[in-house]
């Protein structure tokens, strides 16, 4: 079911590989990406960020890696939530991070948070490194997504926790055909209108569609060495949390 998702690309008749065309997609949309998160999701991702992160409370992380932290959302909340000694945030685009470093200025984190541009598959850290790894909304993005498991699990101390939050399909009789005529119709227009770009989100609801869910993530997971994997759906399935121990 991965080798699906990693398939999916932003661009269909782009000749460059995955990790390349999701740098471009977001570059291109840096600017509109945070409004798009608040408009498309009704601003119910602020509380999905903040129950992930009490999942991983207790005991405090001291030093925390965010994968695909795109503008910071998420490493700011960690700063904030966890009082970390330091969060690093990682992404493939230097726009998103652009836009992460002025708000992690404008909101006096600089102290603790920090970005740095880099590839999921090629993390530029030694083993051990981090207590917790984190990822929002960015495993579908992966081009190779157990790779990308594996080399988290690489730089995560042992003990140290994964804490994954994602995009899934709800699957109840009710929900589920709303939901279909939300994500394929009415995102990929208002995206359009607002980003400018006219691939971008309809790449969103093709990549959940196909990204492994429940427990098929926690299989993959546990594929890369990871143990005690907690599978937590939200909001009736539209957003699933993952948390493992290494």
């Amino acid at each position: 079911m991965s080798e699906g998702v990693e398939r999916i690309n932003p661009y269909s008749d782009d000749p460059r590989g995955k990790s390349e065309q999701v740098r471009a997609m977001f570059d291109n949309i840096a600017p509109a990406y945070d409004f798009m998160n608040r408009a498309m999701t009704l601003g119910i991702d602020r509380l999905w960020r903040r129950k992930a992160v009490a999942m991983i409370s207790d005991p405090r992380p001291r030093d925390i890696l965010d994968v695909a932290t795109g503008t910071g959302d998420l490493a700011m909340l960690l700063a904030r939530r966890l009082d970390p000694l330091s969060v690093t945030g990682v992404d493939l685009s230097d726009n998103m991070l652009e836009i992460g470093r002025r708000k992690i200025s404008e909101a006096g984190l600089s102290d603790v948070v920090s970005f740095r541009q880099a590839d999921c598959l090629n993390l530029p850290f030694t083993g051990n490194s981090f207590d917790c790894v984190t990822v929002a909304y960015g495993v579908r993005n992966f081009a190779d997504l157990l790779a990308g498991y594996c080399e988290m699990y690489r730089v995560l101390r042992p003990g140290g926790r994964l804490l994954v939050i994602e995009l899934s399909t709800p699957q109840g009789r009710l929900v589920k055909p709303l939901y279909d005529i939300y994500t394929r119709r009415v995102i990929p227009a208002f995206g359009r209108l607002v980003s400018h770009d006219t691939r971008a989100y309809t790449y969103l609801p093709e990549s959940i569609a196909a990204v492994p869910q429940g427990d098929a993530m926690a299989s993959i997971m546990r594929s890369a060495g990871f143990a005690d994997v907690l599978v937590r759906p939200l909001t009736f399935g539209v957003c699933t949390v993952y948390v493992a121990t290494k």
